[in-house]
């Protein structure tokens, strides 16, 4: 008898390491070696669950279970917990036991379920391999109320034999996702290289994380000053920008993996971000924090947390680097662009300047060569004389405009400097004064450029008043003068000049305030206010 069994046990676990070697799907091999383990064995019913952290588990296969388990697409074995899970949980499933009482079917039957087709007792086996537990293997039969002991240690080592296949599946899942993830970052790594503009990588980044990761949930944060700013969200597949600020105190948390923020969270949860299964990372370069990444995915997220993290920290290590080559490449682009005028200014300065110069000089020395009678030639010369000195003014304001020598020394110096060449003396006053972002200095020195260039042909003036003011993270330029003035109002399009439109166009791109006021004989004050941060 003893033997028969022996032969039967052996044959039983080869079947089943045949059925478990066919696969690599966990799902689909599992049910197939609960089907096969039911048909030796005899057994009518069973099913398995995958267990991770209490309490959460997945309900992966079955076979047989009676109507009273299986109604509402199995939802009572989906839901709620039972006690060979809350052993399993608590540590006292270490090995195959009976468990006298099912409490699903107990609770099937004071529901009124259905039947439960005389299913009373199942045997309960941890599936486990070298240490980790995986789930439990539940089988029973109607009427069946005990396991003889050859049978569960039977249970057992089909168990471990599951558990094993399970442990060399994960693997191979592990593996294959590794591969996927490495093509993505590569994918990723080389989309973000390409952005060239700084001010594009939070919508862009978002997007493309989304898109590519399969995460339905992404926030950009960026860092300004001290504090974190949370400036781009995608959400149901959608691209907003937020940037709200948020205390300095953000970085740290993130950089602690830990966020209890309460402000930034409700907002997270207001875009579709669940606490519980948000992962985030900081996105660094060297000791700096230049932001951070929020990535959610209530389906994934719990139960592969560390994996996610991982790669969302890859990804953030990318975004920093290409970060950091956009503003490099945009600080060799400025200095290129600059040279570049300066090249041009120069030439302009050395050749057609000079030669204007000289054509002024050759008319008024012929013009003083040439007998007064003859008065048509003398207004020819004139005329020329005139025409050289109104084109000299231009070019030298032209070569100003290429060239802002005086820039290096602040942009106040350079627009005195330049009102000088237009013949319009201003008076400058710098309340305060702090280093200004290139591409802030480039829009107070080219609006001032034009606001000049308006006082000198319309305001009948050669006086002007120039403030600038830094206070906190803003700075704000005046230009007053008392020239003649005009009537202007805001609302009404089209009827001002192309100066005064590019000018407001140029402080709006950059998110600037304008505001303009003058009127008929009470002169003309311009004020324009850039925000250092934003």
């Amino acid at each position: 008898m003893a033997e028969s069994m022996n032969k039967n046990e052996i044959m039983t676990l080869k079947v089943i390491a045949e059925t478990l070697n066919q696969s690599y799907e966990l799902r689909p091999m599992l049910q197939s070696v609960l089907e096969k383990l039911l048909e030796i064995t005899k057994l009518k019913t069973g099913w398995i669950f995958l267990l991770e952290e209490e309490p959460i588990y997945h309900f992966v296969a079955d076979v047989q279970l009676p109507p009273a388990l299986s109604i509402d697409n199995k939802r009572p074995m989906c839901e709620n917990s039972c006690w060979c899970l809350d052993r399993y949980w608590d540590g006292r499933l270490n090995s195959a036991v009976n468990i006298i009482n099912c409490k699903r079917i107990e609770d099937a039957i004071e529901c009124e379920w259905g039947d439960t087709g005389g299913l009373t007792h199942h045997a309960t086996v941890p599936i486990a391999a070298g240490g980790e537990k995986f789930g439990v293997l539940n089988v029973g039969s109607p009427g069946k109320i005990h396991f003889e002991e050859d049978e569960l240690n039977l249970l057992q080592s089909v168990a471990l034999q599951v558990g094993t296949a399970i442990k060399r599946t994960k693997l191979y899942e592990e593996q294959q996702q590794r591969a996927r993830t490495l093509e993505q970052l590569d994918v990723f790594g080389r989309y973000v290289w390409k952005i060239q503009n700084v001010g594009d990588f939070p919508e862009k980044a978002v997007k493309k994380i989304a898109e590519l990761f399969q995460w339905p949930y992404v926030a950009f944060m960026t860092k300004e000053d001290n504090a974190m700013t949370l400036h781009t969200t995608y959400s149901k597949k959608t691209v907003k920008t937020i940037k709200k600020r948020y205390s300095s105190s953000i970085a740290e948390q993130l950089a602690k993996k830990t966020l209890d923020d309460k402000e930034l969270i409700k907002d997270l949860e207001a875009e579709g971000f669940l606490d519980d299964c948000t992962v985030a990372v900081t996105l660094t370069l060297g000791d700096e924090i230049l932001g951070a990444l929020i990535v959610c995915d209530e389906g994934r997220l719990t139960s592969s947390r560390e994996c996610e993290k991982t790669t969302l920290k890859a990804i953030a290590d990318y975004v920093a680097l290409a970060v950091q080559n956009a503003s490099l490449n945009q600080k060799r682009r400025e200095i290129a662009l600059a040279e570049e005028r300066n090249r041009l200014a120069r030439d302009l300065h050395d050749s057609v300047n000079q030669k204007l110069f000289s054509l002024m000089l050759t008319a008024r020395g012929v013009k003083a060569l040439t007998p007064k009678e003859n008065e048509l030639l003398h207004e020819s010369l004139d005329e020329i004389q005139h025409t050289s000195q109104d084109v000299l003014a231009e070019m030298r304001a032209l070569i100003w405009q290429l060239r802002p020598a005086g820039l290096e020394d602040g942009v106040g110096t350079a627009l005195v400097n330049y009102g000088r060449s237009l013949g319009v003396n201003v008076n400058v006053k710098i309340l305060s004064c702090c280093d200004l972002p290139s591409v802030i200095e480039e829009a107070l020195w080219r609006i001032g450029q034009e606001a000049m260039n308006n006082i000198s042909k319309h305001a009948k003036t050669d006086k002007a008043e120039l403030t600038l003011h830094t206070e906190g993270t803003a700075v704000e330029m005046i230009i007053r003068d008392e020239g003649k003035g005009f009537i202007y109002d805001e609302n009404v399009s089209g009827r001002y000049s192309l100066g005064l439109t590019s000018m407001r166009e140029r402080t709006c791109m950059l998110g600037g305030e304008w505001e303009l006021n003058s009127k008929p004989g009470s002169g003309t004050a311009l004020k324009v206010k850039f925000n250092l941060k934003g």
